[in-house]
């Protein structure tokens, strides 16, 4: 990688850009929450919208997050600063609340990260051996939410590994561990899936998962498309400069569009393998697929205790499922401790000592939020903290935020045009067609406008 010009720690490798960049955008929107959504909306037609969105959506939406991490050779703050052309004080001003929804997507994230490890754990010592129904699994897991003590300890340990593994530094740390994690992470996806394939309902499971329900979408039309333009977005984690960090690590003889092509193939790669792993269990074992998030907590434990070897796999899912979560702690805790290097001019254990007791300290109304209103969790009641902070991030900081980056890469009092389509073709021997930069600059804000509109439509009128 090209040293930076401010002396800024850079990346060992291509491939340690290209995973690290992956793993932040793999984590619980692939694993845990690609799969219920697409029980929720009809199975393959939705999988099939997903996969358009994403590429008409996510992928230019990701490289100009990427153009302007690389040429503003800084976090989100720092870029805007540096290649605005007018009104730079601004930019950064709306930089500044974009970046914030790192902050509060780590409060809410680590705590159901904590979830993930405690599972893992409860599986391997054998903790869930006497619950033998949906209503004693789902005992278990309100038993853990209302369990303010249990919930913080497994919290804090989500932030403890994010923060041990920035501690050690961006090459020795974030990018060594992270190649771990991943490899280890699609070791286990693979294992997992295969053994999902060799269940008695594995084919009506892929059948469901792979082939579209005609039916269903033309009942539900435009719910099921903008379901499926909001986990484009959601499962990017685009709009709040999570990747801009990682864009300024890359090297200007590298093609964007196949940097990013790799990140957006991996990320999708584990979404659908997720897939794989999860509806030929349900199907096998009369789960109901379209039940929402209770689905990881209390219906897959409830068929892994009717499977051969059930506590074997079902810890290997939850370890699956917490080496997702933790990459993307990782990554995004990178990102913050950047941002307090290049703006605050912390040094690198003061930033990452900070990151980690802030969103520690954060992260507690949520976790002790599930006791101060009663029936307030994931499998029904009313809204929590944590719904309230994921509701900020998914449907306002993340499409306005790409929708911001969109504005500032071809408004002239932003970056500029000519300046942001230089930097897409740099690195790579082709041009950009004109037909696909009108679409990029004039069409793509007014589909991320309606993204936005139709989560407050659906909010307030579904």
């Amino acid at each position: 990688m090209t040293e930076s010009t401010n002396n800024r720690e850079t990346l060992a490798s291509r491939l340690g850009f290209i995973l690290l960049s992956a793993g932040c955008a793999i984590g619980l929107g692939n694993v845990w929450r690609f799969p219920f959504i697409v029980g929720q909306y009809g199975g393959g037609i939705f999988v099939f919208l997903y996969l358009f969105f994403l590429l008409i959506l996510g992928f230019p939406i990701l490289m100009t997050e990427m153009a302007v991490g690389r040429a503003g050779q800084a976090n989100l703050v720092g870029s805007f600063r540096n290649l605005a052309t007018r009104h730079a004080a601004v930019w950064t001003w709306l930089a500044r609340i974009m970046i914030s929804g790192c902050l509060i997507l780590m409060i809410y994230y680590t705590a159901v990260s904590g979830w993930l490890f405690s599972y893992a754990g409860y599986y391997a010592r054998g903790s869930l051996a006497n619950c033998a129904t949906p209503n004693e699994y789902g005992a278990f897991f309100n038993g853990l939410l209302a369990s303010p003590g249990r919930s913080a300890a497994y919290m804090l340990l989500a932030v403890a590994l994010g923060t041990v593994i920035c501690w050690f530094g961006l090459k020795n740390g974030v990018e060594t561990t992270v190649k771990y994690m991943m490899g280890a992470l699609l070791v286990l996806m693979i294992l997992l899936a295969g053994f999902a394939l060799t269940t008695p309902g594995a084919r009506e499971g892929l059948a469901f998962y792979l082939k579209p329900d005609w039916g269903h979408f033309v009942q539900n039309p435009l719910e099921t498309t903008f379901a499926a333009m909001g986990q484009a977005f959601f499962t990017l984690s685009l709009g709040v400069g999570s990747m801009t960090i990682f864009g300024s690590y890359l090297n200007w003889k590298k093609s964007l569009a196949t940097e990013c092509a790799w990140i957006i193939a991996l990320d999708t790669f584990v979404a659908l393998c997720a897939g794989l792993i999860i509806f030929p269990i349900c199907k096998s074992y009369g789960v109901d697929v379209a039940q929402g998030p209770g689905l990881l907590f209390v219906s897959l434990p409830n068929a892994f205790s009717n499977m051969m070897f059930g506590r074997l796999w079902g810890t290997h899912f939850f370890i699956f499922m917490s080496l997702a979560a933790l990459t993307t702690i990782v990554a995004v805790f990178e990102n913050l401790i950047a941002y307090l290097q290049d703006e605050h001019r912390f040094g690198r254990a003061t930033a990452t000592l900070a990151v980690g007791a802030g969103v520690a300290l954060l992260s507690l109304p949520c976790v002790f939020g599930y006791n101060l209103w009663k029936n307030c969790h994931p499998l029904g009641g009313d809204s929590t903290i944590l719904d309230f902070e994921d509701f900020l991030v998914s449907q306002n900081l993340l499409p306005l935020g790409s929708l911001c980056l969109c504005l500032f890469a071809f408004a002239a009092i932003g970056w500029g045009k000519p300046r942001f389509v230089a930097e897409l073709e740099s690195g790579q021997s082709w041009k950009f067609p004109r037909c696909i930069l009108v679409y990029w600059q004039y069409l793509l804000p007014l589909v991320i406008l309606a993204v936005f509109a139709m989560g407050y439509w659906q909010m307030f009128f579904h």
